[in-house]
């Protein structure tokens, strides 16, 4: 079915089950305020920031300003110009600065000059009138004092019917620099030695909303989605809380959400439709969207068409809560495409908390698009796995096997789910009481399928905690010891007869992210050394954050090597941002590792451990090596399809690998996965561009079909990625009955 012809089908659904307005939101409460439609404007002060009224004494204004009083205004008072070469200038200790003021149908261009360097124009129109409105932001500016201006630069734009200028308010990031804690015995410093081949780290963009959760969708852009909060980037009058960016020159464009997708999870369907499904209510008045969109986040479904173009201004969410929904709500669920292209939504909790429990655990499973499975007929499927891994069990890892069987981890636990049958089979538990999903969060991959031993499927779980999920928030404290534990198991009858074999990082991590890399190996990024995931829980948080003790140094893992031998942290660089709660890391179509997020807080804070905007760009030493590349090849692969790709080698041929880069979030990484493609080599020896014989996948068992991105590999040295689609291209199919239900 085509993307347009599915997506109007879904809209036509009505799903005839309960909205679960009433449901309570963050701890059980939610206040009066939070369902009042009230103006959810973007000025808003967050803790480590300070606010600068229009009429403070530091303001200084050139030329000719008037002075407007109304409670619609930051402390009532508003300073307005319509003159040309007017101006205010404000200098200030800090590392970023805020304008907010009025636009409308009269205002017109402003210039900004940051320490005596023009840096922007403003364009202040907009159709309809907007008050307290965030019209320029810079962040990232060096510790120090610096000196910021706008100047009403007296044109206009076409549609503009005048020039106007106003301020209403500043608001300055101070930047206190963070002071991190001492790593102790939780860590070992991990520094780059000797003369081994070098990694590079750079900090480059801003993501202007928190990246909560990331899924590359093209060769040049990335999605991000964030909860309901005063992010920077704003749209339609209030603050956005998701955006594309721009892989290749770091520009951000928002996206309309209108719901609150607050931990929500996501995943592409075999026609590249991405779905994004469940989130939140409204957690404070602060942070209510009841003026602009869905209150309610639980039960949605909102939905991304593909978006190929370099040009993604035509590129939106699609949300019409009143037809397209979940038949549940899920807060903290787990999405991962099937082998028919659909999608299986999996766990979560029915209402907003922390700790899961049986009043709030949502054992079940259902599809995307509904199926008519085991006599549900649409509605969710019980599952006995998700009541007896309760506490620990929120966001659980799991892969598609190349048997058709999908692979669960939670909490302690672990087993292989048949979901044509509804069977469980449970597997060994993981040792040595690690917990491994939110909030005692690790990480896991399915490390790379190749032709080579039959798809042999193998796991690696990473990271995690031995805190106790039974206990109180204040009974846990943000010190406790993180698990420096790798499981490894291979699925198989002998394989799961071994059992887990465990190995240890050289560096505890909760909260960590593990990325597979086109040449095999596994980079594992960001998370704490001690605590826990969320915020405002246990004891000794720091500011809210319920972890402490950052991790900063990559390691990488490379599961071919001898055990014992597999960690290394060699040319490794170190970062100083903090990444625990709400980071994530991706691999992108150029090769480079992509890290963003952290947010251990209710609202953007400025305070430690703050709300994280920057992004980092890590590259392995193959991004400066003569790379491969691929010329040419076709946009669709079938599955056993042999085609025929135009590339250019350095040396003889190498492997072809299908990569899905995953829907990241939480430290999951769902339906990342590796696939080496059987090839035949060239008859060239190498340097020019050659014709190299590829065969697609088996079959939708050992790649399910959906996007997919190219590399191919000479030497452990990747191409740059290409985006292909594997399988017809179709979308999953549709029963009628099960959508009606």
């Amino acid at each position: 079915m085509a993307v347009r012809s599915c997506l109007a089908l879904w809209t036509l659904a009505v799903l005839s089950v309960p909205a679960f307005a009433s449901n309570s939101a963050w701890n059980g409460m939610t206040t009066p305020e939070s369902t009042k439609i009230t103006a959810f404007t973007p000025y808003y002060v967050p803790p480590g920031a300070k606010s600068y009224d229009s009429t403070s004494p530091l303001l200084h204004y050139q030329g000719t300003w008037t002075e407007s009083f109304s409670s619609a205004y930051v402390q009532t008072s508003l300073r307005t110009t319509s003159e040309e070469n007017s101006a205010m200038t404000f200098s200030f200790t800090g590392t970023g600065i805020e304008w907010f003021g009025n636009t409308d149908n009269r205002h017109g261009v402003a210039t900004v000059y940051m320490d005596g360097k023009m840096v922007q124009e403003v364009d202040l129109y907009s159709a309809k009138a907007l008050k307290q409105q965030r019209v320029f932001w810079s962040f990232n500016l060096p510790q120090g004092r610096h000196t910021v201006k706008f100047v009403n630069s007296g044109k206009k734009n076409q549609k503009s019917k005048g020039t106007r200028m106003d301020v209403d308010a500043l608001v300055v990031t101070l930047g206190t620099p963070t002071a991190l804690s001492p790593l102790g015995p939780l860590a070992q410093n991990l520094q780059p030695s000797g003369s081994v081949a070098q990694w590079t780290l750079v900090q480059n963009g801003t993501t202007g909303v928190n990246a909560m959760q990331l899924a590359v969708i093209s060769e040049t852009h990335a999605l991000m989605m964030d909860k309901v909060e005063h992010n920077p980037l704003s749209i339609s009058g209030h603050p956005a809380w998701g955006a594309l960016y721009n892989l290749k020159t770091n520009a951000v464009t928002p996206l309309n959400v209108q719901s609150n997708s607050f931990c929500a999870g996501g995943t592409f369907l075999s026609n590249g439709t991405m779905i994004n499904v469940g989130g939140n209510p409204v957690v404070e008045d602060s942070t209510s969207a009841a003026d602009f969109g869905d209150v309610d986040g639980l039960q949605a479904v909102r939905i991304f068409e593909p978006c190929d173009s370099e040009n993604v201004g035509n590129c939106d969410i699609y949300e019409n809560h009143a037809r397209i929904r979940m038949a549940s709500p899920r807060w903290y669920n787990t999405v991962m495409r099937l082998q028919d292209g659909s999608a299986m939504i999996i766990g979560g909790s029915l209402k907003g908390g922390w700790i899961n429990n049986s009043t709030t655990n949502n054992p079940t499973i259902e599809f995307w698009p509904p199926k008519n499975i085991h006599g549900s007929n649409g509605m969710p499927i019980h599952l006995p796995f998700l009541v007896d891994t309760l506490s620990s069990n929120l966001f659980p890892i799991t892969f598609l096997l190349p048997d058709g069987t999908v692979f669960m981890a939670a909490n302690q636990d672990a087993m292989i789910y048949n979901w044509e049958t509804n069977t469980e089979q449970r597997l060994p538990g993981i040792p040595n009481g690690v917990r491994v999903t939110y909030p005692m969060t690790g990480t896991g991959l399915l490390l790379p399928l190749s032709p080579a031993n039959g798809y042999t499927p193998e796991i690696l779980l990473c990271g995690g905690s031995t805190v106790d999920d039974s206990q109180a928030g204040y009974d846990i404290s943000s010190q406790a010891p993180a698990s420096a534990q790798c499981s490894r198991m291979v699925l198989t009858d002998d394989g799961i007869a071994a059992g887990w074999a465990v190995e240890q990082m050289p560096a505890a991590r909760t909260m960590p992210d593990a990325v597979l890399l086109p040449d095999g190996r596994v980079l594992i990024v960001n998370g704490a050394g001690s605590g826990i995931s969320g915020y405002g829980n246990v004891r000794g948080q720091v500011g809210a954050s319920n972890a402490d003790n950052p991790v900063l140094t990559p390691v990488l893992y490379d599961p071919a090597a001898p055990a014992g031998a597999r960690f290394s942290s060699a040319g490794m660089p170190s970062s100083d941002i903090p990444r625990m709660y709400h980071s994530v890391a991706t691999l992108t179509p150029s090769g480079r590792v992509m890290i963003a997020g952290s947010n251990p807080n209710l609202d953007r804070s400025e305070v430690r451990y703050g709300t994280e905007y920057r992004v980092e760009w890590l590259s392995p030493p193959y991004m400066s090596a003569e790379r491969p590349a691929i010329v040419s090849a076709q946009k669709k692969i079938g599955f056993g399809e042999k085609v025929k790709m135009q590339v250019r080698l350095p040396s003889t041929a190498g492997a072809v690998v299908l990569m899905d880069l995953g829907y990241v979030t939480h430290a999951v990484h769902a339906n990342s996965r590796m696939v080496y493609l059987e090839t035949a080599p060239p008859a060239g020896g190498g340097g020019n561009t050659e014709t190299l014989d590829v065969t697609g996948p088996p079959n939708a068992l050992v790649y399910p079909p959906g996007p997919a991105f190219m590399y191919v590999v000479v030497n452990g040295v990747p191409s740059e990625g290409v985006k292909v689609m594997v399988g017809d291209g179709k979308g999953p199919k549709v029963d009628d009955g099960a959508w009606q239900k």
